[in-house]
């Protein structure tokens, strides 16, 4: 058994290692140094978010231009996700993984030093550039690493950063940005990264570029600039809460159409940037199509309850932060339990047993959201809803994985992320609207109505039009209740059996991390 120390930990078959499926200590070695990737690139995005308020008044800069702090990172993301698959085979997925940890601890270096918000932003994007390919190469290097018989459990792992983002994030933030330095945000992300790059070096096993695949450039000039274009237009609207304005639709529009033109292409080039040929298989596109519904509604739903706390409730972002621990506390006790089924029973049975939990946890808000709910009510119910998206997240990223032969997994890891981010983008757009509608017609038109105007509302009055206020965020909650409940058809015709060790990324020519 490699230990901890040992540069080869990456390249013994798991098997080898453990017949059982479980986890050895190799990779868990490996594990250890995706996950830092992952929660430091994660976490930031929750961290910066809670500054943007305190970033306006330190540089003098209004908030529309303060927004591009968050919004130059997503579109710098967006813009370098799909390259990740094409340069994990260019590269080696270890070079890969270090390069773009070095890339994003030096745009937090040089973000931590910024004398102007223009020089802010700058910065951002460089660390978009490189946090945008960690997650994906993280993912390729883990389940290669572990093989199909216990994707689900290193799946769990890699859940670990997505449930400690949004917890640990806006309290940290918080934190920093008032007791601190609002330049520590960046900063903390300094001894993180170089303590991955350290480990990642030392045990990663050194994988052979293949540079003979050509780089599919018109694939980039389509994909790249549209899922920028795409997500912007979506932000920008939900921002303002109008997707009717010119700019808006134009820029939409555009992204969706250059993201069309792109999987029309994908499907009959040779060699394309992302493979959407995977989709003909019944696991991937099953496991998709579940992701697609199940971000929009959950990541939607889970922009409404900050708000309520911080606009009905009128709690601050840290105390929000901390109000939103219970789910998750909830996932944590689930994904290890849910990784390990999915390797034993099949993912299917576990997303669908997640999904009632969730659905009913979400329609719970649709009448326990009131003016004076008790917060230990609502924990609760965040607590189960938790319980939930442990046994259906991760579980439906497996039923897309376990099935791929070694050489498909760092595309279909690409793919799937693209996936994660448009879906959560649209989903947060989507019920930032509902919401901003429904509060309107609580509120009635004559009030101004809408989130913006919501939040402008003095303490003093805000007794007076909580309860209102309540009902439009319960109202609201319905449409997330709608779209998980669709999620259930894809469900259904993911595998609900264990994967057959011989015929993907364990077998011994696949598992040889080159």
């Amino acid at each position: 058994m490699s230990t901890l120390s040992s540069p080869e930990v990456a390249s013994d078959p798991p098997e080898a290692s453990d017949s059982s499926g479980k986890l050895d200590r190799g990779v868990l070695a490996v594990a250890m140094v995706v996950v830092l990737g992952a929660v430091m690139s994660i976490l930031d995005v929750t961290v910066v978010n809670v500054a943007i308020s305190h970033l306006t008044s330190e540089f003098k800069s209004p908030l529309s231009t303060i927004q591009w702090v968050a919004t130059g990172y997503t579109l710098a993301l967006a813009t370098v996700i799909p390259l990740t698959g094409w340069a994990s085979a260019r590269f080696g997925t270890k070079r890969l993984y270090m390069i773009s940890i070095a890339l994003f601890v030096i745009g937090s270096a040089l973000a931590g030093m910024a004398w102007s918000a223009e020089s802010l932003i700058a910065f951002r994007v460089l660390q978009g550039l490189g946090g945008g390919m960690i997650m994906p190469a993280g993912m390729t290097i883990l389940t290669q690493a572990a093989g199909p018989k216990r994707v689900g459990q290193v799946m769990s792992i890699v859940g670990v950063p997505m449930l400690l983002g949004p917890i640990c994030g806006p309290i940290l933030g918080g934190y920093l940005v008032d007791d601190v330095s609002w330049r520590w945000i960046f900063f903390i992300n300094l001894p993180i990264g170089l303590v991955a790059l350290f480990l990642a070096a030392r045990i990663l096993k050194r994988d052979t570029p293949r540079p003979g695949e050509r780089l599919d450039v018109l694939g980039v000039l389509l994909l790249s600039p549209g899922l920028a274009a795409l997500i912007y237009g979506l932000a920008k609207g939900a921002q303002n809460s109008d997707f009717g304005a010119t700019d808006v639709l134009i820029t939409t529009i555009a992204g969706a159409v250059l993201v069309v033109l792109f999987a029309v292409r994908a499907l009959t080039a040779a060699n394309p940037l992302i493979d959407l040929r995977l989709l003909k298989r019944r696991s991937v596109a099953a496991a998709a199509g579940t992701m697609v519904l199940f971000m929009c509604a959950f990541m939607g739903a889970m922009l409404l309850l900050p708000l309520y706390y911080q606009v009905v409730r009128q709690e601050s972002a840290l105390a929000a932060g901390l109000l939103l621990a219970p789910q998750g506390i909830g996932a944590m006790v689930t994904m290890p339990v849910g990784g390990k089924l999915t390797d034993r029973i099949g993912p299917g049975r576990v997303v669908l047993i997640g999904l009632v939990v969730v659905v009913a946890s979400v329609a719970g808000f649709t009448s326990l959201l009131h003016a004076d709910t008790s917060y230990w009510s609502l924990g609760a119910v965040l607590f189960v809803m938790g319980l939930g998206m442990g046994l259906t997240m991760m579980p439906t990223m497996a039923a897309a994985i376990q099935t791929l032969v070694h050489d498909e997994v760092p595309r279909a890891s690409t793919m799937l992320n693209i996936i994660q981010q448009v879906s959560a983008s649209i989903g947060t757009a989507l019920m930032s609207v509902l919401l901003a509608n429904n509060l309107t017609d609580k509120l009635g038109a004559g009030s101004g109505g809408g989130l913006s105007s919501a939040q402008k509302i003095p303490p003093a009055l805000m007794h007076k039009i909580a309860g209102p206020m309540a009902d439009a965020f319960q109202s609201t909650y319905w449409w997330a209740v709608g779209l998980l409940a669709l999620a259930f058809l894809p469900a259904l015709l993911m595998p609900r059996h264990r994967p057959d060790p011989t015929s993907s990324t364990d077998s011994p020519a696949a598992m040889t991390m080159h």
